[in-house]
């Protein structure tokens, strides 16, 4: 009981009250200021993308237009014109670390890049605008566009838009494997490294899509996902056979701990209960070490701001939703995620943890607030 007040009320609130993912996250002292620092900070670094853009020389980066065929690998960033958060640039952002990292790949590139510019309005997409002398720029004409009943919702636009450019990167290069971002998805420092670890692996051959992306608020392990329980009552399980088996050979303030049925159950009930509160999100962090240690488990259903298809699934997941209609509550990527279901021979996945950065706090098909949140 001791132990438990001093964990649950004393140690895990003073050390996690800034967290965000974490239970004990104030939010009525720190979410508002948090908030600000962040959009803040966003703000500056899209300000700093737009200035090196317009400085950076075309010559410098003309290699990016020029897209070999069958490339290992394709990268292709959707993206739209934003109403709202113009000013942050996510989309130079975005452009800018990628080709950081292709350049880092050495003399030959670890990917081709390709920019898919799906605004079709009457307002052009003044960044995608910017990078057409350093990449290769296709657009979406609108006379493309399917609608039904001459109107067209959000939802469905947005999965037109994803289906075009699926097939426009396959039919201009026939890639082995395709990465597509959306444009407000930042690539971590490590993201080629780990993609080329994931496609080495045996289940990458018979996947149709791994989501390199979940939203960290839904990363907890209470949660419907089987998986996580059992992640959960293991690292409870190994947490408590240490601890008690450490203190069986080491023990100066003479605990009466042992490893008994009783104090195991305890210990590893302990365990989970910490681990839940503190928050797993940054647990997963740990496995940063190496791509090897990076968890690849059965794919959840929402969000695809950075989706893998190995092989040729690229076709096949374009084929799959445009047979299917999108609306509030069916959007794309619950219609993939149930088609990766049902369809018999089809699999996803999903890698942990997630590596892009979801820098879009203002979106660019859904409504938004004045000042966006963390939460």
């Amino acid at each position: 009981m001791t132990l438990s007040v001093i964990t649950f009320c004393v140690i895990l609130p003073l050390c996690c009250h800034r967290l965000v993912y974490s239970y004990y996250f104030l939010k009525s002292m720190h979410l508002d200021s948090m908030s600000e620092d962040v959009l803040r900070e966003s703000l500056e670094e899209g300000q700093d993308a737009l200035r090196f853009w317009q400085s950076a020389p075309a010559t410098a980066s003309a290699k990016f237009g020029e897209m070999a065929q069958n490339p290992e690998l394709l990268v292709t960033v959707v993206t739209a014109r934003r109403n709202e958060g113009r000013d942050f640039h996510y989309l130079l952002r975005v452009m800018r670390r990628i080709s950081g990292l292709v350049r880092g790949c050495g003399e030959r590139p670890c990917a081709e890049v390709l920019l898919c510019d799906v605004e079709s309005g009457p307002q052009q997409n003044q960044d995608a605008m910017l990078l057409e002398s350093h990449f290769r720029v296709v657009r979406r004409p609108p006379q493309e566009q399917r609608t039904n009943g001459g109107q067209i919702n959000v939802f469905e636009k947005e999965k037109q838009d994803y289906v075009f450019c699926l097939r426009k990167g396959w039919e201009l290069v026939k890639p082995r494997n395709v990465v597509v971002l959306e444009d407000d998805a930042l690539p971590r420092q490590d993201f080629f490294t780990v993609v080329k670890d994931l496609l080495s692996r045996r289940f990458a051959l018979h996947t149709l899509y791994i989501k390199l992306y979940h939203p960290e608020r839904l990363q907890r392990y209470w949660n419907p996902e089987p998986y996580r329980i059992l992640e959960w009552v293991g690292l409870g399980l190994v947490g408590a056979t240490a601890l008690l088996l450490a203190v069986s050979h080491w023990n100066p303030c003479s605990f009466s701990f042992s490893l008994s049925a009783g104090h195991l159950l305890f210990f590893t009930l302990y365990f989970m209960l910490v681990a839940e509160l503190f928050g797993r999100h940054y647990l997963l962090e740990a496995r940063r070490i190496s791509p090897q240690f990076y968890a690849v488990s059965p794919a959840t259903e929402c969000c695809t701001p950075a989706m893998l298809f190995p092989g040729n699934a690229s076709v096949r997941a374009a084929e799959y939703l445009d047979g299917s209609f999108c609306v509030k509550g069916n959007a794309k990527d619950m219609v993939i995620y149930q088609m990766a279901r049902t369809i018999p021979g089809e699999t996803s996945h999903s890698v942990e943890p997630n590596l892009v950065t979801h820098i879009g706090a203002y979106s660019s098909v859904r409504a938004n607030p004045s000042r966006p949140k963390l939460l």
